[in-house]
């Protein structure tokens, strides 16, 4: 069953990390870092296997595990255009971190 996340990218920036998310089929991800911080290395890029449940209208809970070890969800609002991310890196460290999701297309610039 198809959600309407496949076949798009979307954009999350959360202050400290920015990421490019395509949502390759309803079970695959393609996540690419544009800015790493401190938290990862800025233009890794990895495909993950993703669990989605819709929780209303135009909200999302995602879930993954990345070849690190490190495990992510994220609870996101495309209706309201904000993310929450939770993820825990393989040294055990924990991080929630809020900020805003968009489509590509609405970044574009003339």
């Amino acid at each position: 069953m198809k959600n309407k996340l496949t076949g798009n990218r979307y954009i999350m920036d959360v202050g400290e990390l920015k990421t490019e998310l395509f949502f390759e089929t309803d079970e695959s991800m393609i996540f690419t870092v544009i800015e790493g911080g401190s938290l990862t290395e800025s233009g890794y890029s990895e495909k993950v296997k993703i669990t989605v449940a819709k929780v209303r209208s135009q909200v999302y809970m995602i879930a993954w595990k990345e070849i690190s070890g490190a495990t992510v969800t994220h609870v996101e609002d495309h209706k309201n255009g904000i993310i929450y991310s939770n993820a825990t890196l393989p040294d055990g460290s924990f991080y929630t971190m809020k900020g805003t999701i968009h489509p590509v297309q609405d970044l574009v610039t003339e």
